[in-house]
């Protein structure tokens, strides 16, 4: 039978993926640093979810300080990966780690950052986080600008529009763009981004940045 490091040495994503899932069915600690790099350096976006899923399934007190311990590495992809992985264990002892990632080089793992913040965010620094997000509308491609919007919806109405608010009254025209499609996801969160990309610059041309808050 092949060991778990030969499995994840076969270029058939199938085989891989079959071996993340036997870990995960069969957890084992004595498997932990072979899914952590696997983590860094697997092509396949499903080979790398059985791979979260593998490791959510061994104890948080020991794989959390191992996916902090991942957020330093070099390589982008071992960074997106422990933050993404994060995420899912929501252990709140990791959150002052995620949000040092806010700011990533890597635009990738900057935007997981954004989504593992959220998903670990304590009460009492919802606000800071929505303001810290909000310093990065009207920047970045369409798809960061979504990205981003979601992670500010995902804040919540109460930390989130006050400070959508406050962009649409006071930011410049690409910020006012991004803050009032953002704020439109909070009413219809069905609606296109890039519909609401293109109402909003109407607005902001027409001089209509007046928000729901008023």
């Amino acid at each position: 039978m092949a060991t778990l490091n030969q499995a994840f040495a076969d270029p058939n994503p199938s085989v891989r993926l079959n071996a993340a899932l036997k870990a995960g069915i069969n957890p084992s600690l004595l498997h932990l640093d072979t899914l952590l790099e696997q983590c860094a350096v697997e092509p396949d976006f499903q080979v790398r979810e059985m791979l979260t899923w593998a490791l959510i399934r061994l104890p948080a007190e020991i794989v959390v300080p191992k996916l902090i311990g991942e957020l330093s590495r070099k390589e982008a992809q071992a960074r997106g990966q422990a933050l993404h992985t994060l995420s899912k264990f929501r252990d709140p002892s990791a959150w002052q780690a995620v949000a040092a990632m806010l700011d990533d080089e890597d635009e990738r793992v900057m935007r997981t950052a954004w989504y593992a913040s959220v998903a670990l965010v304590p009460e009492g620094q919802r606000k800071w986080l929505a303001e810290k997000l909000a310093s990065r509308l009207g920047s970045g491609d369409e798809e960061t600008q979504l990205s981003l919007s979601r992670a500010i919806v995902g804040l919540g109405h109460e930390a989130s529009m006050p400070i959508l608010g406050t962009a649409i009254r006071r930011g410049d025209d690409d910020t006012r763009v991004h803050a009032l499609a953002t704020e439109r996801l909070f009413h219809d969160p069905n609606v296109g981004f890039a519909i609401s990309l293109k109402a909003a610059r109407k607005q902001v041309a027409l001089g209509q940045t007046r928000s729901s808050k008023g």
